[in-house]
This record gives C-alpha cells, structure tokens and sequence, in this order.
C-alpha cells in the first residue's frame, strides 16, 4: 500500500508540499526557518509569513503577495517565483495523477490537456538551446525524482515492463492485466513505463485488484472498443475513464511515462504518474526503484533495452546485490529476439544466475517471481 502524497508530512521534516502541512509547521514550530516550501498557494498565508522566522528558508514556485515575498527575502530566504506562461509546474511537489494530465479530456479532447500541451512545449523548446528552458526541464524532472522517492519508502516495487502495441481486446494484453492485478494481491506495487500497450495492462491489473475478478473481465470488453490510442488519443483515453468511473476506487499503481515519446500518452490507470522530460533519466529511474524484481513481458527495441539497462548493474551488484528477472515468453525470447542466451551467458558465474528466470506464460510470472526472491 503505498502513502497518501496528500498527507501532511512529520513536523520533523525539511519539506513544505502542502498548504495542510505549512499550517501544521506553523502551528508546531511557528518558524520556516531552514525548511523547503515547495509549489504551495501561500496568497492566503500573508500574515503567517510576514510573522514567521525565515532565515535560510528556500520557497519553490509558491504564489505569494508581493508583500509576503519581500518579507521573506528581508528575513534570509530565497524565492523563486512561479514561472508564467508555462503547461507545466517545474517545482511540483506531487506526482501526476490522471486526472491531472487529462485534464478537459471529457469535453475539448487530448489536444487541450496539460499533458499534450507538455508535450508540444517540449518539441518547441528542447532544439532552441534555450538554456531556461533546458533548466526548467530539469527542475521540473528533479521535482518529479523527489516526489516519487518519497511516495515508495517502504515500497515493495515490482517494474513490469513491455511494449507499447499490445492492443486492448487481444489475449496477451489481459494475460498483462491478470500479471499486474495478481502482483498487486501478492502485497507488491506495480511499477510500469506508464504508457499504454503492456504498461497500460499491468496497471489497469493493479487497480482491477481490489475488486472481484469479475471486473477486469467487464473491464477488457469495454476498453477493447477502442483497442489503440492510434488513431485517436482521446477515444483511447475516454474509454480508460469510463473504466475508472465505473469502478471508481481502484488499486494504486505506479508509472513513469516520458514526454520524449510524445506520441505515446500516459494510461489512467496508474494511480501516480511520475512523467518526465528526460528519457534516460525515466528509464534508469524506473530500473532502480523496482526493488523487488523486474518481469519483461514481449516486446522491441525498448524492452530489450530494458533487459540489459537492468542485467548491467545485477552483473556489477551495484544497486546492494541483484533483483529477480524474469522473460516472459520462450519463443519470443530465444527465437523472435534472442535476449535470454545473452543474458544466460552474462550471469554465468555470477550471483545473479540465482535471479533470473524465463517463463513461458505470464500466469507462470509471479510464481517465478516469488521463487527468485527466496534463492539464496
């Protein structure tokens, strides 16, 4: 079960992400000193700043009165303004939600929400050398780090990685639904790409899990009307909502989509949404959080990728010693695109021989899981 982001944090802490939790620093402490407020609406706050202690205080892109800012600067902070103009917040305390990159969906389409106009403001700003803009992508990624990290302490994360083009309505996207819904029973959070194809699956099989199994089978008939998000994003994105207010309180999930593949638009059915600018830093990202193994559904280039990106620092033991690996699909991985001997072959004489599995069916996954995390 992963934590409220919504919560207010430990009066303890440093960060400020809530206007609950700057309520709750003020009450305890009456002081901002040294802490981080971040992305918080203080306009309603003007007396409490212009009566707290701010020394060494660092404010990220909080709405304040000109009033208040000056204040906060006399008294040794810093404050970095909102920045105008932008489809984004580079100093965002919390993850995504869908309903927070979705945004107008349901009455003007995909092309007006926050995510597709993130999207056309990074193709238009990420070759102008724009040294602002290429700062404020990587605030706004380092925003995005933090909150996730905060969001898995504790987390058992299972990443399930596959490709994008496993339509709705076939066999192999609900075999990647029941994988994500029976990972999420066993106790663990799912972790995809966040995109659709098998990541959309194993996170719409995480929400499923809450509910009987009767509901992921009503759910695949009604996403298999629109089986794709080509050609049209916002049909394939209305039916995952649908789903969602139909069966309004799913199971959590997480993934982590990029905006450098514009044309594949995060799921709905990740409860958290980790998107960022950079791909790179996406894709390590989701490799190193999944603590608790990693399964490798059929897919191309990216999950083969996928495959070595994760095998590198099992072979080296660099993350504390290697997590389970399982492929899913013999033929597809020894015959279709060879990965498996390769990776065999690298394990050879190493710890994580111990680690790594494949499987012929994606019902044999968690099982295979399961079994690698006990070897010794």
């Amino acid at each position: 079960m992963l934590p409220s982001e919504a919560s207010a944090p430990r009066t303890g802490d440093r960060e400020i992400e809530t206007l609950a939790a700057f309520d709750e620093i003020m009450a305890v402490r009456g002081s901002l000193a040294g802490l981080r407020v971040q992305a918080v609406d203080l306009t309603g706050r003007t007396a409490a700043l212009l009566g707290a202690d701010t020394a060494d205080a660092v404010f990220l892109g909080c709405p304040m009165t000109e009033e208040a800012a000056a204040h906060v600067r006399a008294g040794g902070a810093l404050v970095f303004p909102p920045v105008p103009g932008l489809p984004f917040d580079p100093y965002r305390a919390l993850l995504y939600t869908p309903d927070d990159l979705f945004a107008g969906l349901a009455d003007d389409g995909y092309e007006v929400t926050p995510d597709a106009r993130a999207y056309t403001w990074f193709q238009e700003t990420k070759a102008d050398g724009d040294v602002f803009a290429s700062m404020l992508r990587a605030v706004h990624d380092d925003s995005v780090s933090d909150a996730l990290d905060e969001l898995l302490v504790g987390a058992r994360v299972v990443g399930v990685m596959g490709g994008h083009a496993m339509a709705r309505g076939t066999e192999e996207y609900a075999g990647a639904a029941r994988l994500g819904r029976q990972l999420a029973r066993d106790g663990f959070t799912v972790a995809t790409g966040g995109g659709p194809g098998a990541m959309e699956a194993a996170n719409l099989g995480a929400y499923a899990a809450v509910y009987d199994d009767a509901m992921l089978d009503e759910a695949l008939v009604l996403l298999a009307k629109a089986p794709s998000f080509t050609p049209s994003v916002t049909e394939w994105a209305r039916a995952a909502f649908a789903v969602r207010e139909r069966w309004p309180c799913g199971g959590e999930s997480v993934g982590i989509p990029t905006w450098f593949y514009g044309h594949e638009p995060p799921n709905a059915f990740a409860s958290h949404l980790a998107k960022y600018f950079a791909n790179a830093t996406r894709e390590d990202g989701l490799l190193a959080r999944s603590t608790a193994g990693v399964v490798f559904l059929p897919g191309a280039a990216g999950t083969v990728q996928e495959i070595f990106d994760n095998a590198t620092p099992n072979y080296y033991e660099s993350r504390g010693g290697p997590t389970p690996m399982v492929l899913v699909d013999t033929h597809h991985w020894t015959h279709h695109l060879p990965a498996w001997p390769l990776l065999k072959a690298l394990a050879t004489d190493r710890p994580m021989d111990a680690r790594i599995a494949l499987v012929a069916d994606v019902a044999e996954a968690p099982t295979a899981l399961s079994f690698l995390s006990r070897k010794p």
